[in-house]
């Protein structure tokens, strides 16, 4: 089955498409159209984009395979936290401290600019500020405590510290034994954020159209970008569709995976212990290579994600298995029922750092990926840069975009079980 029919199936019992049904659609392109800037992708980087652009004054044309907000971008766990991925000493081995910094910098802007949007917009999408990360046990904990104090004193990044015994003024659950608080992050639902960044890009004179998918490029110094029914001519091109850009750029294919992520959503829970269970509100993730992360509903459920498959296969039992994840944290749940369960795909690159850049033969032809499960804020400034480089001031985006990618290993046979048994192995550690 092939990622588009997966998802399709994924996606049917989304908790997200349940509460924030499309009421407006962009029609499909049928005709052959100029524009400044194609873009491919109608994700939060690809309208990110279309905004920043459309600001500036460019004609933007933009094409989405299936509807706005559709892929990750509309189902992923809703948590906007600063940083990266991949931990910052990815970051401080290939660009050095001062460029790290001026990269961390950036993804704090980034948590800012999504409140940017909303009050300029006017999008409301259920923002709740806060975001917990917690350590699971005293070794994670002294590992993440270590990490508190580099990240303050190296990168001023200031967030609380959670000691033990204040551990349940935070969060009502025996698991997790202290973690950090940071105020600028925080959570919303990521498709009324998506559709209102659409409706704020079609106001601002950006052409959408949604069920137009991209199935060639030709390249030059005025590219067309060609869809079944119609074609756009630009002199820029933006590649922002992650894993579904479906054999139109390969050497971009190459450098991500695609990795299945799965949530639950549960029934609706009484006032008074959904708000016992998180007082302060926050988005939560523990500090796991295979993490989970949680966060409570604006209509008091609780939505809990967990589970990941690196072979691309759904889990059998999804909403079951779940279930347990979530009573696992909160045994006040375990006979709280399940009412919505759904998943997707993201997409990883090899090093978990975002994969930003140029085509090689095509340096018009500019690519948003590989935001790792951790995109929510940063494809907005991704778009933002990606804007800013087009309008000539590629200082910002030319400094993410020095950060080197490798393909995964094995070629398109091989790199699919090489990363299962990886994970496996992470697996056994996080239990270890």
């Amino acid at each position: 089955m092939s990622l588009l029919q997966t998802d399709l199936e994924l996606t049917k019992n989304s908790y997200y498409a349940a509460t924030a049904p499309r009421r407006q659609r962009y029609a499909a392109l049928q005709s052959n159209v100029d524009a400044d800037v194609a873009i491919v992708g109608g994700g939060l980087a690809g309208l990110s984009a279309a905004i920043e652009l459309a600001d500036r004054g460019y004609r933007v044309v933009l094409l989405e395979a299936r509807q706005v907000g559709w892929g990750a971008s509309g189902r992923n766990g809703g948590q906007a936290i600063a940083g990266l991925a991949c931990d910052q000493a990815v970051v401080e081995a290939q660009l050095g401290q001062a460029d790290s910094k001026r990269v961390w910098d950036m993804t704090m802007e980034a948590l800012r600019l999504i409140g940017q949007r909303r009050e300029r917009f006017g999008i409301a999408c259920d923002w709740r500020p806060g975001y917990l990360g917690l350590a699971v046990n005293e070794r994670k904990a002294r590992e993440l405590r270590g990490w508190h104090e580099q990240m303050q004193r190296d990168y001023g990044y200031r967030t609380r510290w959670i000691e033990p015994g204040e551990m349940p003024q935070w969060i009502a659950s025996p698991r997790f034994h202290s973690g950090i608080h940071d105020p600028a992050g925080g959570h919303l639902h990521p498709l009324k954020y998506s559709m209102g960044l659409a409706a704020a890009a079609a106001s601002l004179g950006v052409q959408i159209h949604e069920d137009s998918p991209v199935t060639q490029i030709e390249h030059g110094r005025v590219a067309k970008v060609r869809t079944a029914q119609g074609s756009v001519a630009a002199s820029h091109v933006l590649l922002a569709g992650n894993v579904y850009l479906q054999g139109i750029a390969p050497a971009l294919e190459a450098r991500v995976m695609p990795v299945g992520t799965y949530i639950v959503a549960s029934e609706p829970l009484d006032a008074k212990l959904a708000e016992s269970l998180i007082p302060s509100g926050s988005a939560v993730c523990d500090t796991n290579f295979v993490l989970d992360y949680f966060r409570p509903t604006a209509d008091r459920r609780m939505l809990y994600g967990g589970r990941v498959s690196y072979s691309t296969a759904t889990p059998m039992n999804l909403a079951a298995s779940m279930q347990r994840r979530m009573a696992r944290t909160f045994p006040q749940l375990k006979d709280t029922k399940i009412e919505f369960a759904w998943g997707g795909f993201v997409d990883i690159s090899m090093n978990r750092a975002p994969d930003f850049g140029r085509l090689n033969d095509s340096p018009n032809v500019y690519y948003l990926q590989g935001f790792s499960g951790h995109g929510l804020a940063l494809t907005g400034l991704a778009g933002k840069l990606v804007a800013e480089a087009i309008a000539g001031d590629a200082e910002r985006f030319d400094t993410f975009a020095r950060i080197r990618h490798r393909p995964f290993p094995g070629g398109s046979l091989l790199r699919t079980p090489a990363l299962v048994a990886g994970m496996a192995y992470y697996r056994l550690r996080d239990l270890l």
